[in-house]
């Protein structure tokens, strides 16, 4: 059985929990205690609000609304359940403010949210097709593939 005790402490923001877990040893019940709590963290993470500019207006996107981000020419298209918008932001950048463990890149030119992979397929050449939410595909280089099914779980 595991007691649980909540404290709020007043030198940490309400905004920023923080979580201490003490046991003494590390059985399944603690690990399961573990686990959820990185679940609730991951989830607080993909609430994100990402600002990206377009050209005519600033526009907040969360983040677990973006299904892919991908460069096309010099433009940033990123596809989302509400629409597509165009941005001048570099791929590497756009990786680095999304931040989220949801997100991965399949090739050099995109990055899914995995929140939105409904399945993959194989196609030529060892690369796979993703299928996502909004009846999108986007090809899987087979350069990033291994990456993908290790990150899914798969081996």
């Amino acid at each position: 059985m595991v007691r649980c005790r909540f404290e709020m402490d007043p030198q940490f923001s309400v905004a920023e929990p923080e979580v201490i877990v003490r046991a003494d040893s590390k059985n399944i019940d603690i690990q399961d205690l573990i686990a959820y709590i990185e679940q609730y963290q991951n989830q607080l993470s993909s609430a994100k609000i990402l600002p990206v500019k377009t050209n005519d207006q600033l526009i907040m996107l969360k983040a677990e609304a973006i299904i892919l981000a991908d460069i096309q020419q010099s433009t940033l298209l990123i596809y989302t359940v509400d629409g597509i918008f165009a941005t001048s932001e570099t791929l590497v950048h756009f990786a680095k403010r999304v931040d989220n463990i949801n997100f991965i890149q399949i090739s050099k030119h995109a990055y899914i949210n995995l929140d939105h992979l409904l399945s993959l397929s194989d196609s030529f050449s060892g690369n796979m097709t993703a299928t996502l939410s909004q009846n999108m595909k986007t090809d899987v280089s087979r350069k990033y593939v291994k990456s993908l099914m290790q990150h899914l779980g798969i081996k």
